[in-house]
Parts: C-alpha cells; structure tokens; sequence
C-alpha cells in the first residue's frame, strides 16, 4: 500500500495542493496553490488568496440563525453524520406529551439496532472510540487523533484487524501517528492510557509499520529535551543547553541504539549541572521513566564525547 494512501482525506477537498508553473515575484520560487491561498514555499508571501469559503454554511440569513450541523470528521465510523433523537422536549424546547416520548423511545430503540450495517462497522466503531479516548488522554491534537483514526480505518481496509485485538491496533495506530509526525510520545506513554499490553501494542505496531509502510522518523533525542524540560520546570538557557548536547550526540552517532527519552534526561542533567541547578538523577529519570543508572550511563557519554 503507498504511503499516500495511509492518510487519505477525499472527503475534504480543502487540503488538496497542487504546484504552479509560475514563479514568486520577490524571489522567483517555487509557487504552491491551494483552495485557499496562493504562497510561494521560499519566502513564505502570500500571492493570491481565495476569497470563496468552500466550508459549510454556518449562520442562516433569516431570524432563526439556523445551523447546518457539525463538519465531517474521520473519528467517527459514520463520518459525524449520525442523527440523535431527543428525550423530554421538541425543538422549541416545549415539553412532549407522554404518547410522543414513548413513539420517541420506540425510534431511537429502533435507530441504536440499526446504527451497524456489519459487524466490521461496529469493530471499526469500537477502534475509533479507543482511538479518541486515548488521544483525549495523551492530549494529543485533533490533527494527531484524525491521523490515527484514518490507521484505523486503513488497518481495516487491509484485513489487519483479524484476529487481533482492537484496542492494540488502536493503540498501535495513535503511537504510528506520534511518530509520523514527530511527537515525543514513548510505548510506555500510549500503554499506560491504553487498555492493553504493552506487547501487543508493539506486535500491532509491527504490523502497521510493516503492511502500510509507515513514514515514521526515527526518535531522537532532542524531540524528548522540551517535554522532559517543561515537566522538570527548568530555566530556557538550561533547554537550549540541553537541546544543543543531544544535538552535538546525535551528529557523532553517540544515540545510536539508546532510548532517547533516557539520553534527553541525561543531556538535562548536565545541563542543569552547568547552569548550577543541582537537578538530581533520580529527578530526570523519574520524568523520563528511565532508571538512574540510565542516566548516569549517559552522563559519562556526554562527560567522554566533551574531552
């Protein structure tokens, strides 16, 4: 499967970019369209801009100022165009008599046992829940959570939901997102919201990297320096300090086949030791879930790579 069709969004057009012939006239680079502006990718200037909201109409021009309902969504089985059937009251907010509530009561009885088509529909359902769950957990981005969402459903396209476990393909599928785009986000992190084996996760991950061809980055070091700085509430000279050893690593090949979160929480020790901070080891390696001796293994790295 290629990889552009991991994340396929046709149905929201708005996305879609395309390349232009023409060139920027401030510095004649490459020049990119799409349906709302015209930009060139080298200076950033705005060329031409579409004036026409191609989006739903979300304000009615008479008293009532209807609404069109909400936009569709890829964390939802049905796309978010589900209807729901109210309880007590009409739309006016006047209270129903006892013989329309129970013809209300008998449709939404009706309307719940048909909501699946298919009993694919109703795992795929259950795979997208999870999915937002552990995302609202993590307080992942709504951009992070519709890309794991779209693993779902590609997951299942695929026949990768049979015999396993739907809830560590949806585990699977939000850590697969993470790494897609950058996010410091460890397996220790998405099992401990997960309702899941950290093993299962891994197998599920496997076989999403493997089948799909995942464009995952590889984690580095200085991804995990910012979160691990913001959790120890440290100076921004000791970040930047900090960011700039596992750089410096990275560039020597010294993080080659180490945990990075374990290696960023080394870099932030020393650097917290430079600046006079006495942050302690067992400091660092509680936030990055690491051991202390971890720490100190990739202390003495950083201490051999300064002589």
């Amino acid at each position: 499967m290629a990889i552009r069709d991991i994340y396929e969004t046709d149905f929201d057009e708005d996305v879609q970019t395309e390349s232009s012939a023409n060139q920027c006239p401030e510095c004649d680079g490459r020049v990119t369209t799409n349906a709302v502006e015209t930009i060139c990718e080298d200076c950033g200037l705005v060329i031409d801009e579409q004036r026409i909201d191609h989006g739903p109409e979300w304000r009615g021009f008479d008293d009532e100022r209807e609404r069109t309902g909400a936009p569709l969504t890829a964390a939802r089985h049905d796309r978010g165009l589900s209807t729901e059937i109210g309880r007590g009251t009409d739309a006016n907010g006047n209270e129903l008599s006892g013989q329309k509530r129970r013809r209300l009561t008998r449709m939404r009885r009706e309307q719940t046992r048909g909501r699946f088509q298919s009993k694919a529909e109703r795992n795929l359902a259950h795979g997208l829940s999870e999915v937002r769950r552990i995302s609202s957990a993590l307080e992942l981005s709504e951009t992070i959570r519709d890309q794991a969402c779209q693993l779902v459903r590609s997951a299942q396209n695929e026949d990768l939901l049979q015999g396993r476990s739907i809830e560590a393909m949806a585990a699977a599928s939000v850590y697969g997102a993470c790494r897609c785009n950058g996010r410091p986000r460890t397996l220790d992190d998405i099992t401990e919201s997960a309702r899941v084996e950290q093993s299962r996760v891994t197998n599920a991950y496997t076989t999403l990297n493997t089948e799909l061809g995942l464009p995952a980055q590889p984690v580095t070091p200085s991804t995990f320096v910012p979160r691990l700085a913001s959790e120890l509430d440290v100076s921004d000279q000791i970040r930047q300090r900090a960011r700039q050893l596992a750089k410096e690593s990275e560039s020597t090949g010294a993080t080659t086949g180490v945990r990075p979160s374990g290696f960023a929480a080394a870099c932030l020790y020393k650097a917290g030791r430079e600046d006079g901070r006495w942050l302690t080891q067992s400091d660092v390696a509680d936030v990055a879930n690491v051991s202390v001796v971890t720490v100190r293994t990739h202390r003495d790295a950083l201490d051999e790579l300064a002589v």
